[in-house]
C-alpha cells in the first residue's frame, strides 16, 4: 500500500509557543513521564508480536510499531518543548500589557476580562487568549486608557482598556 504524499501546510513545522505558565509546564512534565513509563511496554509489545511469524501479513505487529513511534515521537516533541520554554511571569505594577496580565476592555459598550498567555494555553470561553491572536497582540504593550483596534470577521474593531491587572 502506498501513503499519499501531501504538501505541507503553513503550520505543518510550526514549533509551539515557549511561553508557559508553572502549571502548564508541571502538567507537560507529568505527560512526559507518563510516557516514559508506558514507552518501554510497548517496545516489549512490539517484540512480542515480531516473534509471532510474517511481519508483512502481521497487523498487530503493525499497529503496536505505529503506536511505539507515536508514544517516541511525542516524547521528543515533549522534551524539545520543555527544552525550549520561558515561564510567564507578569511583572507587578507595569503600566502596560504584558504575558500573564489580565486586562479588562471594552468593546461595543460592554466589559470583558480576558488573561493574556501563550499559545498553548488558550480558552476563549474561559477568558485565556494568546498574544498572537488578534486581539492578544492589539492589546500587547499598551496601557489604561489607549484603544487599540483589531481585525476580527473583516471588520476593524476598536476596544478601550479599562484595568490591567
Amino acid at each position: 500500500m502506498q501513503v499519499p504524499i501531501r504538501k505541507p501546510g503553513k503550520y505543518t513545522h510550526a514549533k509551539p509557543d515557549p511561553n508557559l505558565t508553572t502549571t502548564k509546564l508541571a502538567e507537560l512534565k507529568d505527560k512526559l513521564n507518563h510516557l516514559k513509563k508506558i514507552a518501554p511496554g510497548a517496545a516489549e509489545e512490539v517484540k512480542r508480536l515480531a516473534e509471532m511469524g510474517d511481519l508483512s501479513e502481521n497487523a498487530g505487529y503493525a499497529v503496536a510499531k505505529g503506536r511505539l513511534r507515536g508514544i517516541n515521537q511525542r516524547i521528543l516533541e515533549l522534551e524539545d518543548q520543555l527544552k525550549h520554554a520561558q515561564i510567564i511571569t507578569p511583572a507587578k505594577g507595569t503600566a502596560r500589557v504584558q504575558l500573564g496580565h489580565r486586562v479588562t476592555i471594552e468593546i461595543l459598550g460592554k466589559q470583558k476580562t480576558y488573561l493574556i498567555l501563550g499559545s498553548t494555553e488558550t480558552n476563549p470561553s474561559r477568558g485565556v487568549i494568546s498574544h498572537n491572536s488578534p486581539i492578544g497582540a492589539a492589546l500587547m504593550s499598551r496601557a489604561v486608557g489607549d484603544s487599540p483596534t483589531y481585525q476580527s470577521g473583516g471588520k476593524t474593531i476598536t476596544c478601550k482598556i479599562i484595568k490591567i491587572e
